[in-house]
């Protein structure tokens, strides 16, 4: 189907006859406001049933206001908050919306058809950028005023503690693999052997870290690499969530409690 021929022409059959379109032809009534809300709402459940990137951009949401009501935001900053969020979920709708469109009209590939799927789908990186950035500044002196007196408890352990820790990693990971029988030490089975030690490196740094005013930051970002090392894992069908979110508690849990004990 050619996507510059006008809508109206395409909207016609192959005999000539235009296609009834919703609110014409016999039959016709108005929608009721109730009856638009709920083709609303389903609307949203559906792009949450059937698109991943929706689901994940919907509970990264959901956590965000929660920890802003648990930290106890002001007014101000929960309202830009608000407008992250909303902002981040409906550009995804609506890259979800011009995908079905454009799937729709054309079964074959078509440059154009690429490049309006590429745009949408920047706009969404644009809005989630954004939301990572707002998030950042409203969290960052709350959060690392909370996690100080930890981290500060922390800072002195030796660094041989380090190396027994993630000794102690992967030896539980081994053992554990070998008790389930599941699995390589390097691949597949229960725990991800990857994610343990991705997040024991999380844990370790974040104890090591010089007291200055970049050292939330830092754990941030190595908290974020763990997990891009644990997602990893599940894209590529080598683990299953579950045992990717076991091997990264165990890491982190491992890691903590040798510092906490013997630090």
């Amino acid at each position: 189907m050619n996507l510059r021929r006008p809508l109206r022409e395409r909207l016609r059959g192959s005999n000539g006859e235009g296609v009834l379109l919703p609110g014409q032809g016999q039959g016709r009534r108005r929608i009721s406001m109730v009856e638009s809300f709920n083709y609303a709402v389903e609307g949203i459940i559906h792009v949450l049933r059937t698109h991943r990137n929706m689901r994940i951009h919907f509970l990264a949401s959901v956590t965000v206001l929660v920890l802003a009501l648990v930290l106890g935001v002001s007014r101000l900053e929960l309202i830009v908050l608000l407008l992250s969020v909303s902002f981040v979920l409906i550009a995804e709708m609506i890259n979800s919306a011009i995908e079905a469109a454009i799937d729709v009209a054309t079964s074959s590939f078509d440059p154009l058809a690429k490049l309006a799927k590429d745009i949408a789908a920047g706009a969404v990186l644009i809005a989630s950028i954004n939301a990572v950035v707002v998030g950042y500044l409203v969290f960052s002196g709350q959060v690392q005023d909370r996690g100080s007196n930890l981290i500060d408890r922390l800072r002195d352990a030796p660094a041989k503690l380090t190396i027994i820790a993630l000794a102690l990693v992967v030896i539980l990971v081994i053992v554990t693999k070998a008790l389930t029988g599941r699995g390589t030490p390097l691949r597949g089975g229960l725990p991800s052997g990857h994610a343990a030690v991705a997040f024991a490196c999380w844990m370790t740094v974040t104890q090591l870290l010089d007291p200055s005013e970049h050292r939330f930051l830092v754990s941030v970002i190595m908290l974020f690499v763990a997990s891009l090392v644990a997602y990893s894992r599940i894209e590529t069908g080598i683990h299953s969530a579950l045992e990717v979110v076991y091997g990264s508690l165990l890491g982190a849990g491992v890691t903590l409690f040798v510092f906490q004990i013997f630090g």
